[in-house]
């Protein structure tokens, strides 16, 4: 029982450090233009990750039941792979690079069940194709790795075209008619952003704790427990449905994030919003409205798309429709280097900390 209290405090220090971690994507561009100052910006971060945090539960599902073998998941498994993701966050937040918490998560947990599982690879779901369509597919490379490579190119793609067609649009307009205009758009740009964040951020933890549960009631851990923490209890979903997420583990995580997200993260706030590109209020709403977008659709199928991916990738889209030149590439290289080592760097953490654990005897 302890165990499992344990997992569960673990998997909401994890949420509260994605929290902040994360939330300079969803507020960098609001701040970098100077519509909104830090504190306030961050105050509707976090509210509307909350209303984001409660809006369906389809990511939350797919990190419960979609990713790995649920019969090698154990609680110190959980605590291992959470871990891993972590240690990855707070480096990268230290350095002040804009990696992704949900790759992380992904990379924590595939690391720490193939160390489980004596690295028999089989372990991990690999594939698992729709039946009638590719997005309901199961599996590493439906719901992480064609996402995780869709999602940068579309959010890229798509802030290019909708920043070249405001540049279209607007080119009769004064500077100082398109600053004032945009400069209150991006109110709602901005929160739709925090709601989008939420809809895919806060959905992890959920499956994770869920997944906890689950494998604790399938094993007897609460067997014995008193008739008041029988809310603990969570049966494994039959084969071929996805297990459903309890309303007290949505209330707790997406009130984790929001604590983590009221407190901020400037490193990164800095790095997205000052040394990739300058932004205006036009830009801040481009890019902002086409990360959310993007995010948006991924949690409706499911998908624990990274948020950022998608808001870096859009910055970078309006950057470049201002002009590849006003694009600063050494920063930009930096950022995608983070990228292409947060599932493999995690996920090595993880693997470690089984191994280290069953060396010392925790796990058998």
């Amino acid at each position: 029982m302890t165990l499992i209290l344990t997992v569960i405090f673990v998997a909401l220090v994890f949420e509260y450090i994605n929290g902040f971690h994360d939330t300079a994507n969803s507020i960098a561009t609001v701040v970098s233009t100077k519509v909104l100052s830090p504190r306030q910006a961050v105050i509707l971060a976090a509210f509307t990750n909350l209303l984001g945090a409660l809006w369906g539960t389809a990511v939350a599902k797919t990190i419960a039941s979609g990713l790995v073998d649920a019969k090698i998941v154990t609680s110190e498994i959980i605590v291992c792979a959470l871990l891993g993701a972590i240690v990855w966050n707070l480096i990268t937040w230290w350095v002040g690079l804009p990696s992704s918490s949900s790759h992380a998560l992904v990379g924590g947990l595939c690391g720490a069940c193939l160390a489980a599982a004596h690295n028999q690879w089989n372990v991990i779901v690999w594939s698992i194709p729709g039946k009638e369509h590719w997005w309901e597919g199961k599996g590493i490379l439906w719901k992480v790795i064609v996402p995780m490579i869709s999602s940068p190119v579309v959010g890229f793609t798509v802030g290019f075209l909708i920043m070249g067609a405001l540049y279209f649009l607007l080119r009769h307009w004064r500077p100082v008619t398109v600053n004032r205009v945009f400069g209150k758009l991006q109110l709602f740009s901005a929160a739709y952003m925090g709601f989008s964040h939420g809809t895919n951020d806060a959905q992890k933890t959920m499956g994770i704790i869920a997944l906890a549960l689950a494998s604790a009631t399938a094993t007897g851990i609460f067997g014995n427990v008193p008739e008041w923490l029988h809310f603990l209890k969570l049966p494994a979903p039959e084969a071929g449905h996805s297990l459903d997420i309890p309303i007290w583990i949505k209330v707790i995580c997406a009130l984790t994030m929001c604590a983590g997200t009221a407190a901020g993260g400037w490193r990164i706030i800095r790095t997205l919003g000052h040394k990739m590109v300058k932004l205006h209020p036009v830009h801040g709403f481009a890019a902002e409205a086409t990360g959310a977008s993007v995010l948006v659709v991924a949690a409706h199928f499911g998908m624990p798309v990274s948020t950022t991916h998608a808001i870096t990738t859009s910055i970078m889209g309006v950057g470049c429709a201002k002009g590849f030149n006003h694009l600063k590439l050494k920063v930009v290289e930096r950022i995608i280097w983070a990228w292409v080592l947060t599932i493999p760097a995690s996920g090595l953490v993880a693997y470690a900390l089984v191994r280290l654990a069953r060396v010392c005897g925790w796990i058998a």
